[in-house]
């Protein structure tokens, strides 16, 4: 199966919000999100929308840098992991993070999970946050890897197509917003 992809670009830290937010509102159980990309390239401020848009309340969405995994129950149950912190592999046994990936009860979205690249699920939608020389520019690609996160992308760009509609009135719309044609890169 090739890969389903689609690229974006944000200007700001509110549009990369945004783009994070229309993804958190068509997240489900099951989901895995990889954040790829460097330091400060917006993947902490797209994952605090993606909770907003998954309806938890801002006060509780905090960085997961120093906790590993932040648990947060909104309109479906979502975890946020961060693995910066992380050297290897075996960092990662005995926290729970591989049963809590497997188990598909709950939406997971991982910053730096390319540290630890079995952390990733066979099946996961890896956004790739970009940052080019020009001032707050973003671009941001995501690729699906199985069927699962194919129907989350698909869901994805129908929830940006839709407008701003479907858009909490604090936010704004991503500028300059592209998307690729489907298949491929």
């Amino acid at each position: 199966m090739e890969p389903l992809s689609a690229s974006f670009v944000t200007r700001s830290a509110s549009e990369t919000r945004a783009l994070g937010a229309a993804l958190g509102r068509v997240l489900a159980p099951g989901d895995f999100v990889a954040l790829l990309g460097e330091l400060g390239a917006g993947k902490t401020e797209f994952a605090r929308g993606a909770a907003e848009g998954c309806r938890v309340p801002p006060e509780e969405v905090a960085s997961p840098s120093f906790a590993l995994i932040h648990r947060y129950h909104g309109r479906i149950p979502l975890a946020h992991a961060d693995l910066y912190r992380l050297g290897d592999e075996d960092d990662l046994y005995g926290t729970g993070y591989f049963e809590l990936r497997d188990a598909g009860d709950e939406a997971l979205m991982v910053e730096w999970a390319d540290r630890i690249p079995r952390a990733i699920a066979s099946d996961a939608l890896r956004v790739r946050f970009v940052l080019p020389a020009e001032g707050d520019r973003r671009d941001v690609d995501a690729a699906a890897t199985g069927p699962t996160s194919r129907r989350l992308l698909e869901r994805w760009r129908t929830e940006l197509a839709s407008g701003v509609s479907s858009r909490p009135a604090s936010a704004s719309p991503p500028g300059g917003r592209r998307h690729s044609g489907g298949r491929g890169r």
